[in-house]
């Protein structure tokens, strides 16, 4: 038997979940300036195992518009540069075989309209996601009154913190939009 309390604490932990995943997303989508977030997931094939990026080096940002990344075993640098090629970011790396040069270019005007609609919809998909969240939660919260387990009064109180927790999650979401949009926009 579940109660109000559960179904409200589970139904944020997946709407929490939503948020960090548009953060992850977002702080993928490249700028103007160079971030490790826009390599460090990438995946490199290391000793015939799909292995994180930054798990197999360190990235750091010298310059605004360059990412260096230093292998922790030089003898990945190959596999390193191949999988940046390959990830298809719009980026080239270069290596003088000891380190990993990735010099950002400038956006152009529509790229950075592109990127804006990409996290448009990345934000949209995730919005969907929180309504569906929002919606399980209340079937679940009218499933518990239909079943006598909790009053028509708890539900409906239960119902109305549902739809708040809908509201800031959604709202957090949009200022990260507003956010990136920005960063993605200006010159």
């Amino acid at each position: 038997m579940e109660s109000s309390i559960e179904v409200l604490m589970a139904a944020e932990e997946k709407m929490d979940k939503c948020v960090e995943f548009l953060h992850h997303e977002l702080s993928g989508l490249r700028t103007g300036k160079a971030s490790p977030s826009l390599v460090e997931n990438i995946t490199v094939e290391y000793y015939g195992t799909a292995t994180r990026l930054r798990d197999i080096s360190n990235i750091s940002t010298p310059e605004p518009r360059l990412l260096v990344i230093s292998p922790f075993d030089p003898s990945s640098l190959a596999a390193i540069e191949k999988a940046i090629s390959a990830a298809n970011i719009g980026i080239t790396p270069l290596s003088d075989g000891r380190l990993v040069r990735v010099p950002i270019p400038e956006l152009s005007e529509q790229r950075r309209k592109d990127l804006a609609k990409v996290a448009s919809r990345a934000t949209e998909e995730q919005r969907i996601a929180i309504r569906n969240v929002r919606r399980d939660a209340n079937d679940q919260l009218k499933a518990l009154q239909k079943d006598g387990h909790i009053t028509e009064d708890d539900r409906d109180e239960s119902l109305a913190e549902v739809q708040k927790l809908t509201d800031n999650h959604i709202q957090k979401m949009d200022g990260m939009l507003a956010a990136k949009e920005k960063e993605v926009l200006s010159v």
